[in-house]
């Protein structure tokens, strides 16, 4: 609802908006508002809650009325946002913004889902400059000011559902249910070979180990006990390529560096395009990717507001497609609950 003043219109908050932050009800209605403008906007008067001056972080009330000045109101020009021109903040190209955008499969006030590509780290590390972390924090503005928060990780090569907390308090009671378990994680993935029974669990301590192709996880020895990191993975073999290969879905218990990756490994299945756990020798067809074939295919989590839970589906990566292609699987056979 909204009440004209000339050049100036009163918005009245919603019922479902109370309690919502001010820049994040901009970032609802006026997408295009970045928020080092609204910020400028703020401290000269021009937007104000019940005719008093607001800070970006103010809890709205519902009734509360807003007031949005003209030039908040009027169709944004081609490209970038209201009071920026076409250039991205610093600290962000406008491609990666983009990529960013492309990726994303579930947003709210409170969380953000990205589909990862192949090969992008999720955080920075030695010789790591492109990564999702930087970027996210790059765009704090698209997002209502404050940093996104990684909530867990997940490969550069691995592909599929990365969760992000949009606000310090989501990302708390994110952490915790991951670090409770209480997160439902699936991945796909095409290992070599047919395990048998094609259901199991895999029970393995890991530790980590360097190596001349990186860092790299392997069971741990008698007398390791000490440094080693319990855990578990459940797998289910989906469908099959004669004993070749086989699609699997794989549950993670435990969230170990490269334990899905090492587990299967262990038991004789690597994954294929593995490159650090035998995985990228003799692929098990011909014009098969060697690229990695994880995918990080679904996630069932508590909302961290509401308790509802989120359920996101990423769909496969080009290479992994293509795969199944040649393989003859096909990904829309299987509804989610039987993978």
């Amino acid at each position: 609802m909204s009440k004209e003043d000339g050049k100036v219109v009163a918005m009245r908050v919603d019922d479902a908006e109370g309690d919502m932050r001010l820049d994040r009800w901009f970032r609802v209605h006026f997408p295009e508002v970045g928020y080092t403008y609204l910020q400028k906007l703020l401290r000269s008067g021009q937007v104000r809650v019940n005719s008093k001056r607001a800070q970006a972080n103010d809890r709205l009330n519902a009734g509360s009325e807003i007031r949005v000045p003209a030039i908040v109101r009027q169709p944004k020009k081609t490209g970038g946002s209201v009071g920026s021109g076409l250039k991205a903040p610093l600290g962000v190209s406008k491609g990666d913004r983009d990529a960013i955008e492309r990726m994303i499969i579930y947003e709210d006030l409170y969380v953000l889902v990205l589909n990862k590509p192949f090969g992008l780290a999720v955080q920075g590390g030695t010789g790591t400059k492109k990564h999702i972390d930087g970027m996210l924090e790059g765009m704090a503005d698209r997002f209502g000011g404050e940093r996104p928060r990684l909530v867990h990780r997940i490969d550069r090569d691995t592909t599929g559902i990365l969760l992000v907390a949009l606000n310090r308090e989501a990302a708390a009671k994110l952490g915790k249910t991951f670090q409770t378990r209480s997160a439902a994680k699936t991945y796909w993935a095409l290992v070599k070979g047919v395990p048998k029974p094609t259901q199991g669990k895999i029970e393995a301590a890991l530790v980590k180990a360097s190596g001349p192709d990186g860092d790299r996880v392997r069971k741990a020895l008698p007398g390791e006990q000490d440094k080693a990191m319990h855990a578990t993975t459940h797998y289910s073999v989906i469908d099959r390529v004669g004993q070749k290969a086989a699609w699997v879905s794989l549950k993670p218990v435990t969230g170990r560096q490269h334990q899905l990756r090492a587990h299967m490994h262990m038991i004789g299945h690597p994954i294929v395009g593995d490159n650090k756990y035998e995985g990228d020798a003799n692929m098990p067809a011909e014009n098969i990717d060697k690229k990695l074939h994880l995918h990080a295919r679904r996630l069932i989590i508590p909302h961290p507001k509401t308790g509802v839970d989120i359920d996101v589906t990423a769909p496969l990566p080009e290479h992994m497609r293509a795969t199944w292609d040649v393989l003859g699987f096909d990904a829309q056979k299987f509804g989610d609950d039987d993978a």
